[in-house]
């Protein structure tokens, strides 16, 4: 199973912290969640504060990092199958992904352990410009590459 994965964080650099997180399956099923406690406004560049920030959902979208991971192990666990995590930005996104699965010493046992390089794969679409909000974005990745998916979900 594919899963499509976006994130946005606080900055590119090294220095990146996650802010949220999204995963869409090929299958339509969806995953977000934003963290409250592990990055704050003076970590983000102007880019983030001006086009990220005002866009996140808050609510029950956002979560303490711990109860975060819970809720990701527990979205990923939900597949019975092994899970391939599909992304067009592995350098950032994929790192930021392991550190929010990687568990006390444990990875998720279903997950391989790299990424597929969303850039690699052939498009069934050509998806749309990203807002730059986690989970709209991977619909719009999810849609590229799954038919019939579009970046508003399944039709």
């Amino acid at each position: 199973m594919r899963l499509f994965l976006d994130c946005e964080f606080t900055q590119l650099s090294a220095a990146a912290k996650l802010i949220s997180l999204a995963l869409v399956a090929e299958e339509g099923r969806e995953f977000y969640v934003e963290l409250l406690d592990d990055w704050r406004e003076e970590d983000c560049s102007n880019f983030v504060k001006e086009i990220v920030l005002p866009q996140l959902w808050g609510g029950s979208w956002a979560l303490p990092i711990t109860e975060a991971r819970i809720s990701l192990l527990e979205f990923l666990a939900s597949f019975d199958c092994a899970i391939e995590i599909v992304t067009d930005a592995p350098q950032f996104d994929w790192e930021l992904f392991c550190e929010l699965a990687y568990d006390n010493g444990y990875w998720p046992r279903n997950v391989r352990n790299y990424p597929t390089d969303a850039t690699t794969l052939s498009p069934v679409s050509d998806g749309g410009e990203p807002p730059h909000h986690a989970l709209l974005d991977a619909r719009i990745i999810a849609g590229m590459f799954v038919e019939g998916l579009t970046a508003e979900g399944l039709p």
